[in-house]
């Protein structure tokens, strides 16, 4: 295992995902861990995160000095090279010309983070502050024509620093550079895969559950499936899926979840119409958070009731991932937004929670998914939000915006299918904004809803890019959308990436 120490840098959640990647377990954790839990731990090696303090500020995080004594392998990135630096009796000061993006870096001695790498390659920075004087011992490994300190090492002590960002893509050799630190400096085996991801995660809710019972919510998509079929595995017969049709799907979704779960599946499924309950709690509401909280409470609720009537019945499956948890925020990332799952729990829950999926990101998911067995078109459904078409809805959700939203939104996957570019794309939805515009139709003026088209890119969903679909197509979705769909009388587009956006308008 390694320990990712989140100085509160935009990419510390990338690292760990990097290290995944390689098929060694990581683990975020706080950079003021105690190390006395992070030697009982047990990692094989520490990486300290970037962050967007400098360490001389009055707020800077720091860590423990006994870190640097535990003989662990350390690389310090960006901000974690600065106070590695800082802390062994190095100096850092401000740089004259900052890097952002893209940098020329020449490799000075491989030693052994280069190792394998050419001497000239690009990396991708973001700092303002720089390594200006390394520890005595250290040896300068690369530099830039404006800093040059850009990666230092240590290798007798099993220290290693870098002022770049070898987890982000735009590094040509960031992971050979992970890599060698990896399995050169820590000793790592490449021996985290699914077939042990599943045999841990088993055990653990064999541990957790006993001979209780369990309900999980399902919905159809591929995280709570991968969920329930993982505590399937571990607790049999003693769990039952609940699908709570809230109004909230999409066209036909209700009808393809029962069909595919309750006829076709070893698991017991319930399947609960609550669509007028939900339709209800959401009238005349128009703040996301308010829509994701009241709905992450009458989920529950209703998971509640449900499991009243099974005997035995003290847990409740959710398909919760480690970036629902992120973006609902911890104490080191900002909220970005509450995921229904997440931070639209209520307080008080008569349910303990099973989330065998919660330190997992999409894409290993979708590993673990296939290797349960699931169907190649079940693993590769893209992602749709716990809240449904109620966050996709901008403003007061009501049954005509709904099934106005529903069929664009149909016409819009029907397309992208034809066209070939489902797998291609991470996400492709239609937004409804409660807002009317002019315009004219059969010669005469109409006032209507515009529809929003959104698809985007992604490898985890921590960033996206917006997906350049072909003119073609845009002029089919919008053609079909403006013609088959009563109330639509505009369609646009939108290009924004994440960041500054999210994928969900809401």
């Amino acid at each position: 295992m390694i320990l990712v120490l989140d100085f509160g840098g935009q990419y510390a959640q990338l690292i760990a995902r990097r290290v995944r990647e390689a098929r060694v377990y990581s683990e975020l954790v706080p950079f003021d861990a105690p190390v006395e839990e992070i030697i009982a731990r047990e990692p094989e090696g520490i990486v300290l995160s970037g962050g967007p303090n400098s360490v001389y500020g009055k707020e800077a995080p720091r860590v423990d000095g006994r870190l640097f004594d535990l003989g662990m392998p350390t690389l310090g990135i960006c901000y974690g090279m600065q106070l590695m630096a800082l802390e062994l009796g190095g100096k850092v000061g401000a740089t004259q010309i900052r890097e952002y993006g893209r940098s020329d870096l020449r490799v000075k001695e491989h030693g052994m983070l280069f190792m394998g790498t050419p001497e000239e390659q690009r990396a991708w920075t973001s700092h303002g502050d720089a390594v200006f004087a390394a520890p005595e011992g250290f040896a300068v490994t690369a530099e830039t024509s404006s800093v040059p300190i850009i990666a230092f090492e240590e290798q007798s002590k099993g220290f290693f620093g870098v002022q770049f960002h070898p987890e982000v893509r735009h590094t040509e050799y960031g992971m050979e550079i992970l890599k060698n630190f990896l399995f050169e400096a820590c000793g790592c085996t490449p021996d985290w895969t699914p077939v042990n991801i599943i045999t841990d995660t088993v055990e653990k809710i064999r541990e957790q559950v006993g001979d209780a019972k369990a309900i999980c919510g399902l919905s159809g998509g591929v995280d709570s499936a991968t969920a329930a079929m993982l505590v399937h595995r571990a607790i049999g017969d003693n769990l039952t899926c609940v699908f709570v049709d809230h109004g909230l799907l999409r066209h036909n979704e209700a009808e393809q979840v029962t069909e595919a779960f309750g006829k076709n599946s070893e698991m017991p499924l319930v399947h609960v119409e609550a669509q007028e309950r939900f339709l209800d709690k959401l009238a005349r509401v128009t703040d996301p958070e308010a829509k994701r909280k009241i709905i992450g409470e009458e989920f529950i609720r209703t998971f509640e009731e449900e499991a009243s009537l099974i005997e035995d019945a003290k847990f409740l499956v959710q398909g919760t991932l480690y970036s629902d948890v992120i973006e609902s925020g911890t104490r080191d990332a900002a909220r970005i937004k509450s995921h229904h799952n997440v931070g639209g729990l209520p307080e008080i829950m008569d349910l303990d929670l099973v989330e065998p999926l919660r330190n997992l990101f999409k894409d290993e998911v979708r590993v673990v998914a296939a290797e349960l067995g699931m169907s190649e078109r079940m693993v590769w459904r893209q992602p749709f939000p716990g809240p449904g078409l109620a966050i996709r809805v901008i403003g007061d959700v009501t049954a005509e915006r709904l099934e106005i939203l529903r069929k664009a939104d149909f016409v819009l996957q029907d397309e992208i299918r034809n066209a070939g570019l489902y797998r291609e794309l991470w996400q492709s939805f239609a937004v409804l904004p409660a807002i009317h515009s002019v315009g004219v139709m059969g010669d005469a003026r109409t006032y209507a809803y515009p529809i929003v088209i959104r698809a985007v890119t992604s490898d985890d969903a921590m960033t996206a890019d917006w997906a350049r679909l072909p003119y073609e197509l845009l002029e089919r979705i919008s053609n079909r959308i403006i013609n088959e769909v009563s109330g639509v009388n505009r369609v646009v587009l939108d290009i924004t990436s994440k960041p500054p956006g999210t994928i969900e308008w809401e």
